[in-house]
């Protein structure tokens, strides 16, 4: 069984948590973020640490406890210090450009990908294979990387297309006659 719950969240100095109901608000240097706590957990704030518990002691109420401590701890993580992908192209003629609010991806289609930017993502093509996505939030800034992955996925054979920084592809021997 998971113990998560029962570590608590330690809030650095400048954020400021809030707890009204059973709405967390978080502020910090970078930005604002709040979440609503599921009706079966209870949070608890005393000076910088906030913890979390079941309402009852049932198996669900203790897990769904250590799911809102991860989450609670990510929304602090990000307005404090904020989260970042890294991506790379793997191809020839492969590029990336980021242009305001568009990521435009040349990825060997016959057309170029237009990516819109989402709201609260930030994101920096250091160099033409580079794809750096940034953002206080956790989930979003996962899930824009991944998108911008499922437009040209890692081939086995060759490895070319977007992959995670640290992603390791396995890759196949040709087919030998």
């Amino acid at each position: 069984m998971s113990r998560i719950a029962n570590s608590p969240v330690e809030v650095p100095s400048g954020v400021q948590v809030t707890l009204s109901g059973s709405t967390v608000q978080v502020k910090g240097p970078k930005g604002e973020l709040s979440m609503d706590v599921h009706p079966a957990v209870e949070v608890t704030q005393e000076e910088n640490v906030l913890r979390f518990a079941g309402r009852d002691g049932s198996r669900a109420s203790k897990a769904m406890a250590g799911t809102m401590r991860s989450l609670v701890n990510n929304m602090v993580q990000g307005v404090s210090q904020g989260f970042e992908r890294k991506l790379e192209l793997r191809g020839v003629g492969y590029r990336a450009q980021a242009q305001g609010k568009v990521l435009n991806l040349t990825l060997g289609f016959s057309h170029p990908v237009e990516y819109p930017i989402p709201e609260g993502i930030t994101i920096e093509t250091p160099s033409q294979t580079e794809v750096v996505v940034k953002g206080i939030d956790k989930q979003q800034v996962g899930q824009v990387a991944a998108v911008i992955r499922s437009y040209r996925p890692p081939e086995p054979y060759k490895g070319k297309g977007v992959r995670y920084v640290d992603e390791h592809v396995a890759l196949k021997e040709a087919k030998k006659k």
